[in-house]
């Protein structure tokens, strides 16, 4: 078996692992009650928008999707960035390409804002530091970062906040299931799954679309052309 083989099947038995903690404390029943899809209104959101609407948006010549599973350091937003630069270097300008990120998995706090972060500790949860920092990270580490917070050596500053990707045309959505799994983790078992899911669907960044799971989004962006490149 391989190395990456290996790191995959590692990342799998850790993600199996979160949730079989999370059943053991809040038990089994009420952490995968809100996955039954016929049952649960969680499952299909509290969101009035049509996300395979959303998906018609994707008009660009060349059209890339990102799956985003794990917060490895800043390589969910600069690899958008990197292609939408080198993309201009040689000949065609952003309007002309169409990027989709989704974030999934154990990347869906990067679609919450600074209030989520700093109430539900975030960076903690999701091992997540500031930018520069060993410390976990209190608010969103690429939400309107401030000037020269990203630089790159033989670069220099690159802008890979995720409104300044959506300012070049990058469309972010995001997974409900992890959003309904971890909200309902981060209620613990004395709180009330329902009304932390509802806080944080209500608390998603402006633009940010969310879908059905991640897998999902990758699937339809798929379908309308996209190239996929996992952002890890």
């Amino acid at each position: 078996m391989s190395k990456n083989e290996n790191s995959k099947n590692a990342q799998r038995r850790e993600f199996l692992g979160a949730l079989a903690t999370g059943a053991a404390s809040l038990g089994m029943a009420s952490l995968l009650a809100p996955l039954n899809m016929e049952a649960s209104p969680l499952f299909k959101s509290n969101s009035n928008d049509d996300p395979d609407a959303w998906f018609n948006k994707i008009k660009g010549k060349h059209r890339v999707v990102f799956d985003a599973t794990e917060p490895k350091e800043v390589l969910t937003f600069a690899w958008p960035r990197v292609y939408l630069l080198t993309n201009a270097a040689t000949g065609t300008p952003e309007k002309d390409c169409s990027v989709v990120v989704v974030l999934r998995h154990n990347t869906i706090p990067y679609a919450l804002n600074d209030a989520m972060w700093e109430k539900y500790k975030l960076g903690e949860m999701f091992k997540i530091n500031a930018p520069g920092s060993t410390t976990p990270a209190t608010k969103h580490p690429f939400y309107k970062p401030a000037p020269g917070t990203f630089k790159f050596p033989g670069v220099g500053e690159v802008h890979i906040g995720l409104n300044e990707l959506q300012d070049s045309g990058v469309m972010f959505c995001a997974c409900n299931v992890a959003l309904t799994v971890y909200s309902a983790a981060a209620a613990g078992s004395s709180g009330d799954p329902a009304a932390v899911y509802k806080e944080w669907s209500s608390n998603l960044l402006p633009g940010v679309q969310l879908v059905p799971s991640g897998v999902w989004g990758v699937g339809r962006a798929q379908e309308h052309g996209c190239a996929y490149i996992a952002a890890g």
